[in-house]
């Protein structure tokens, strides 16, 4: 029986693409380097450092890496507060709500920087909810690495086939197939060009699924 809800944050909670979009591209134009749609597609799922880490290498930049996170930070935290289109997304604080009172533990798993998901819970007031909160930046590899999914599992207590993941993105889907953990691919409008195909399960809105359809769900046999 499935106890506990892996959640990514980034296009499952919240879409906080239109900001992260905004800083970096701004940063992008400071920087007078040409990031393409495609390519910047394949940045999703990654944290602000290994995104940095690749466009660094990429286009032969001379700043350190450090100084490149602050700086789109910077513009990120100044847009935050006044960008109307940062709502949480349709459907999901029911699903949240539904999970937490049937006793369903969920834990944050998400690539963004703890300062963003501090920013996110507090404005949206989530929590109350998450027993734990993981964030991308402590671990040096960037999904679809697992290592993230592996430790959230271990701080739930349970064993993995007891936890599921709610992703939207391709490197989420790939990181909770390689850590063997089920996975609910979640097709939003935001999610384009990501491809969900190796999710275990794929929705297009949050109210397909409830508690007790996921604790009805047979998590991956842990070899």
């Amino acid at each position: 029986m499935i106890k506990t809800v892996l959640f990514d944050m980034d296009g499952v909670i919240v879409d906080t693409e239109p900001v992260h979009r905004f800083a970096y591209f701004e940063h992008f134009k400071e920087l007078g380097i040409d990031v393409t749609e495609e390519m910047f597609t394949t940045y999703t799922g990654n944290s602000t450092r290994n995104v940095f880490q690749r466009i660094k290498e990429h286009f032969g930049l001379d700043h350190e890496v450090e100084s490149l996170i602050q700086r789109k930070r910077s513009i990120f935290n100044d847009a935050f507060d006044y960008k109307e289109d940062l709502t949480l997304l349709e459907g999901v604080e029911d699903l949240i709500k539904d999970f937490h009172s049937n006793g369903i533990q969920m834990i944050l798993a998400s690539s963004a920087s703890k300062v963003t998901i501090d920013r996110v819970f507090r404005r949206f007031n989530l929590h109350q909810y998450f027993s734990h909160i993981v964030s991308g930046e402590d671990f040096p590899k960037s999904k679809p690495d697992p290592a993230i999914f592996l430790h959230a599992a271990r701080l739930s207590g349970d064993s993995r086939d007891q936890c599921i993941v709610i992703e939207d993105s391709t490197n989420g889907v790939k990181a909770a197939n390689a850590a063997n953990i089920f996975c609910i691919g979640y097709r939003s409008f935001h999610s384009k060009l990501q491809n969900l195909e190796t999710a275990d399960m794929i929705i297009s809105k949050f109210s397909e699924i409830d508690a007790a359809k996921v604790r009805s769900i047979t998590g991956k046999i842990i070899a």
